[in-house]
């Protein structure tokens, strides 16, 4: 299939292409996961008012997602042009896992919705608010395990020596005595999931031992 317009961005896995001034098609490059079963996830969370991008089922596939075109810096960008503080920003991130993990999930009594890539860069801020993109890796589960992989990846850019550095560990702070819920077995896993993601580098797995270290020592 072609795409429908003009690339106007790109991720570790999808390209994001124009189709008119209200929709976006995301286009997976290496065919991981299903695009239209992510959009169900999507689709039942937004029932329930969480903040996400409508989307279009019925125009979706398994590589391919129709959803609403947002306008905003995402969260990353805002911290880069001094718009939002970390602190900030850690609280918007803690207040999105705690709204998504009071949604029922959809086949477990138990379980809750988790989005399990939940970062600075997955959050576009519209001027409506805070909107929560990219639910490849979302999954049933326990809500400990999504406040682990957020502050695995929080903590691998700050264990960094970068000017995001002293940011991300703000973020990582917040994010941690919210409380965060995070546990041993979640973090264990958290890690274990990090290092098998086949998007990350070499330099982004050998970062696992220091960050899993930071967040220990930050934990209460």
């Amino acid at each position: 299939m072609q795409p429908p317009g003009r690339l106007i961005g790109s991720g570790r896995d999808a390209d994001v292409y124009e189709i008119d001034a209200a929709w976006v098609l995301r286009r997976s490059r290496q065919g991981w996961g299903d695009q239209a079963a992510e959009g169900v996830v999507m689709e039942h969370v937004r029932a329930y008012g969480y903040p996400v991008p409508r989307v279009r089922l019925s125009d979706s596939s398994r590589t391919d997602l129709v959803m609403e075109r947002l306008s905003g810096p995402t969260m990353l960008e805002a911290f880069v042009a001094g718009s939002l503080g970390p602190q900030e920003g850690g609280a918007i991130l803690a207040r999105l896992l705690r709204d998504l993990h009071a949604i029922p999930a959809r086949r477990s009594g138990t379980a809750r919705i988790l989005h399990l890539d939940l970062h600075p860069e997955n959050v576009i801020l519209t001027a409506d608010g805070p909107r929560v993109i990219d639910w490849t890796n979302t999954e049933e589960g326990e809500p400990a395990l999504d406040w682990a992989i957020s502050s695995m990846i929080l903590a691998q850019v700050a264990v960094t020596d970068t000017p995001l550095t002293a940011p991300a560990t703000t973020l990582l702070t917040n994010l941690l005595t919210d409380p965060s819920h995070v546990t041993e077995n979640a973090l264990t896993e958290a890690r274990r999931r990090r290092a098998a993601n086949p998007t990350m580098s070499r330099t982004e797995v050998e970062l696992l031992g220091d960050a899993e270290d930071l967040i220990r020592s930050l934990m209460p």
